[in-house]
């Protein structure tokens, strides 16, 4: 029978593996932790798994992050004395959300009305807001109204608990901190081009709108999270979205 600790979540195994190593003093407190790059092949994970890993490691404050510089060890241990409460890790849950948003709105082509439509232009139109909170309640609307619009209830609460994940998730909204801070905010046009693909009726293309979005969402947040040489950015998102390119 499997271990339901092998069942875990794949970036959670890897943060207690680099927390054991900051433990024992293998990674001292004050010195940088390896590249991205290196830790990748120690764990053989995706470089948004380590993103994850780093995140769940800073809510801990076992970590600092330096734009620019790298990853830096704090302290030896928690300041509560063991690791805090963990959720779904930011990547992984927008790897679902591609999966099952893209589908949502790909069923939706060929049943929205005219009133859905309209309302999602409102909705897009409210995401120009300058308050941040403001455009991100208009953007979980617009993906909610759309798996709605599918009119199977299973859809469309799959696509709620998604969200609700998404809001939940310490380690998600650490993420967001760092989205906002570098300027990510939800797309007007993006959006619009979602409401004019479902205007089209064609599931095809509906499918292939909200899959490039999700796709541009993911580069964004990756870009948001880049710690390393500013030279080298673009071609370490480029390779962290390899990942996911079989399902775009």
């Amino acid at each position: 029978m499997t271990n339901k600790a092998d069942q875990g979540r794949l970036y959670e195994r890897v943060a207690r593996e680099l927390a054991a190593r900051i433990a024992d003093g293998t990674y001292p407190v004050g010195r940088r932790l390896p590249s991205e790059r290196e830790l990748t092949q120690i764990h053989g994970v995706s470089r948004p798994t380590v993103r994850e890993a780093i995140i769940a490691l800073e809510l801990d404050g076992l970590v600092e992050v330096r734009t620019g510089s790298g990853v830096y060890v704090l302290l030896r241990v928690p300041p509560g004395g063991k690791a805090g409460a963990t959720d779904v890790g930011p990547f992984e849950l927008l790897e679902a959300r591609h999966a099952f948003e893209s589908e949502a709105c790909a069923l939706a082509a060929s049943r929205i009305t005219e009133e859905t439509l309209g309302e999602l232009d409102q909705l897009a139109a409210e995401m120009n807001s300058a308050d941040v909170a403001m455009a991100e309640d208009a953007d979980r609307r617009f993906h909610l109204l759309i798996a709605v619009a599918t009119q199977n209830s299973v859809m469309a609460s799959t696509v709620e608990e998604l969200w609700d994940a998404r809001a939940r998730s310490p380690q998600y909204k650490l993420l967001s901190a760092k989205a906002h801070a570098a300027g990510v905010a939800p797309r007007i046009d993006e959006h619009r081009e979602i409401v004019a693909a479902l205007r089209t009726r064609k599931p095809e293309v509906a499918r292939r709108a909200m899959r490039q979005h999700l796709g541009r969402v993911l580069a964004s947040l990756l870009a948001a999270t880049e710690v390393q040489e500013i030279e080298r950015a673009r071609a370490k998102v480029a390779a962290a979205r390899q990942r996911y390119a079989s399902v775009v």
